[in-house]
Formats: C-alpha cells, structure tokens, sequence
C-alpha cells in the first residue's frame, strides 16, 4: 500500500526552515525515564534555533530483549536511551502531549536490524518519523542474516505506510561504520535504501552522509547525494542529512567544537538541510540536556554565518560516477531492490570494508591518503570505474595503521594549533 500523498510535518517542517535559509540541528539524544526524555525533549523545543526532537531508544529495545528493558526500568538502572516498547504507546504518548507538534516535530533513532515491535509502538504512540535500513541497521549493529533483515523491514515499511498518514523515513545508509567507507559506497547504500522505502510504500524520505576526514570531498560527496537523489528519488518527498563526524571523537572540548563547526560549515555551504549534532561529551559518556542543547546552539550558530557555495567549482574526484555505477550495477542484480541487496552483498559487489558481519565479503579497502582523503586502495568486487579507483600504492595495512586512520580526526582536532575556523577552512 503507498503512503498518503504529500509530505508529513517531519519534511514540511525542514522545508519551511529551508525556504528561511534555516539549518535544521537535531541531537542524537535518549534517556532511559519518562522525565528526563522530556526535558531533554523541551530543552531541545525552546532553543532559539530550527531544531527537531529525537528519541533514541536503548540498547535492550535495540534488539528486541523489552523484557530486560522493563527489568531495568523496575530497578531503577540507568538505561542508555528510552526503551520505548517497554514503556508502551500510552506512556510515550502523553510524555509527547504538548511537545510534539508541527513546530517540533520528533524522531525515533534506533539501530534495530528486525524494528517491528518498536515501529508498531511509535505508530501507536502517535509519532511520524523514525530512521534506519535493511543494510544499514543490519551489518554494522547485529548478527542477523542481512535477507532475514530485508524481508522484516519490507514488512515494516508497508506497515508504516498504511497508516493513513505520511510517516518519515530517513535511510542511515551514508553512515556504515561511522568511518573508513568511500564516499561513493556512503552515497550509494543511502540512495538503495531510499529506494526500497519508495518500493514498499513509503513517499516521505531523507538520505545520508557522514562527515568524513577533507571537507573539499565532502563538498563533492554532498553534491553527488543530492544530484543523484534527484534523479533516483525525484518522485519522493526528500531531502538530506548530514552526520557530524561519526568516528573516533576529539577529546577536548576545543578539538570537539571545531569538528562540530566543520560539520556545521560543511552543511551550510552544501546545502544540506539537516545536521545531526554530536556534542564535547561524545568520546567518553551519554551528553547531559545541557551538553546536547550547547552543541546545538552552536551549530545552529555557525550555520547562521554561512551561505551555500557555488558548487559548480568543486573539483570531480569521480565519486558521482562511482556511485551511479554503484547503483545502477546493483538494481540489475534483482527482480526488486531488496532481493537486488541481497544478492549484490552475496557476489561482494557490495562490500563495506571492515565489516565483519557474516554476509559481507570484507575483501574490499579504503584509506586516508596523503591528503587526508578517504579513498580506495582495492574496490574488491565493488564495481566502481578502476581507473579512479586505486591510489598511490599505500603498502601493507598493518594493525598500527588502521588505528591511526581510525583516530584521523581525533589527532587532528584535538592538535593545539588546529583550532577553530581554521580547522575546518574548506578552501
């Protein structure tokens, strides 16, 4: 069944704040009681700023164990989101009542391979707007057969798109692994994801990237997203979010802000409509109300100061053709994307390097080169052009050397004398 036409609040929301040359800034923020999920939810509401609410639920809701979740919530314990399912639509519906409206609009952010208890209760709960993939939820956070994966989220989506209302779906695609992926892998898993929402119902969709390490590439790689969005997803409802980085974080709080400003920046001048926000706390613990509502506050801020570049300047390293190639391979490989992604991750043509996950081949590589771009150094059997996709050759990859690629931006904002705009200076 096909969603109602016409986006929901979630998408006329960011569109309202675009059309006003606004950056929408929303936390990545979950707390396990109903009291402190709003406040957290009101602080957010009232900062000076276009912001949106987000429910991140815990690590029990996260694999379905709600028993645990509800043992937890009797004892007391900390939990490290809101366990929604454990709570109940009911609960979760009158801790929304007042908060939740066309000017605040709200998401829940999960990391569930198999969401089918948590999206029936935020349906129940009277939320419009949740987050994930059948690639994405699955091979970085869970042991679960990727077709067993495909197969429950199909069944999901459909459910979500016969409510009777537009229900937001985001494909977290662009971040696989928060690190270490090319961009043109990012964008295309972002880009199959939204097209199997749009296959199984959903109309109201946002597509992903996360910050990487050379902001010129990540210019480039917002460009491709967006230009490929159009012609992939032009009969959808979309736009797009960018993920301040989602790697190793700096450790002091002037490396964290200036990571967070070029996140901020790089949103602006690319157009993106959208920024998740990550805070000073991210290396070490869960941020505080506070902690979350400062990060937003300043990147909101910086954003303010920015105006969207002229992209037609940026230098083409070629992620736009790796990316349709990589899309364009893949839907040729089903009768339907989600069998397509199936069997796509089956032959290696899609592989995330590092992934340990049973049902990807792990046979490609990426690295940061020379200049601090992420690229490939062997595509395996992902099939992007050859002639850009290998670089100088690196040598052998040793265990020192991929800590040190995984710790990139953590070394590099958290230097004394790389601080501030210059940190993130894009020219």
């Amino acid at each position: 069944m096909a969603a109602p036409a016409g986006p929901g609040r979630f998408t006329r929301f960011v569109r309202r704040a675009a059309r006003d040359g606004r950056l929408v800034v929303q936390p990545r923020m979950g707390f396990g009681t109903v009291g402190q999920m709003r406040a957290g939810l009101e602080a957010v509401s009232g900062i000076e700023a276009a912001t949106i609410g987000t429910i991140t639920v815990d690590s029990y809701t996260r694999v379905n164990d709600h028993a645990s979740a509800r043992l937890a919530l009797e004892q007391g314990e900390d939990l490290n989101g809101f366990p929604l399912v454990a709570h109940g639509p009911e609960v979760t519906r009158q801790m929304l009542a007042g908060i939740a409206t066309d000017a605040f609009p709200v998401q829940v952010r999960h990391g569930s391979a198999l969401p089918g208890e948590l999206f029936a209760a935020l349906v129940a709960a009277g939320i419009d707007a949740t987050e994930g993939g059948p690639v994405s939820y699955c091979l970085p956070y869970s042991r679960v057969p990727l077709a067993q994966a495909v197969a429950a989220w199909a069944d999901c989506c459909e459910m979500l798109a016969g409510t009777g209302e537009p229900v937001h779906m985001e494909s977290f695609g662009g971040c696989m692994l928060g690190q270490l992926c090319p961009p043109s892998l990012l964008i295309a898993l972002s880009i199959l994801e939204g097209l199997f929402f749009r296959e199984h119902g959903l109309r109201d969709i946002s597509v992903s990237y996360a910050q990487q390490t050379h902001p010129q590439q990540d210019i480039e790689a917002l460009s491709a997203l967006r230009a490929l969005a159009s012609e992939w997803l032009g009969d959808t409802d979309w736009h797009s979010v960018l993920y301040t980085y989602m790697g190793v974080y700096p450790r002091s709080r002037r490396g964290a802000y200036g990571l967070l400003e070029a996140s901020a920046v790089l949103a602006a001048r690319s157009g993106t409509e959208r920024l998740i926000v990550k805070t000073a706390a991210e290396s070490n613990r869960i941020p505080s109300i506070a902690e979350n509502v400062d990060a937003l506050e300043f990147a909101a801020s910086v954003a303010e100061r920015e105006t969207s570049a002229e992209l037609a300047g940026i230098v083409d390293s070629g992620i736009y053709e790796e990316a349709q190639a990589i899309i364009t391979h893949t839907l040729t490989l089903g009768s339907d994307v989600g069998s397509a992604l199936v069997r796509a991750f089956a032959l290696g043509h899609l592989d995330v390097p590092f992934c340990l996950h049973q049902d990807n081949a792990n046979r490609c590589r990426a690295r940061i080169d020379g200049r601090g771009r992420l690229t490939w150094v062997d595509p395996g059997g992902v099939p992007v052009p050859q002639a850009r996709a290998l670089t100088e050759n690196p040598g052998r990859l040793t265990a020192r050397g991929l800590l040190d690629m995984l710790s990139y931006n953590e070394r590099r904002y958290d230097r004394e004398e790389v601080t501030g705009r210059e940190a993130h200076r894009l020219g």
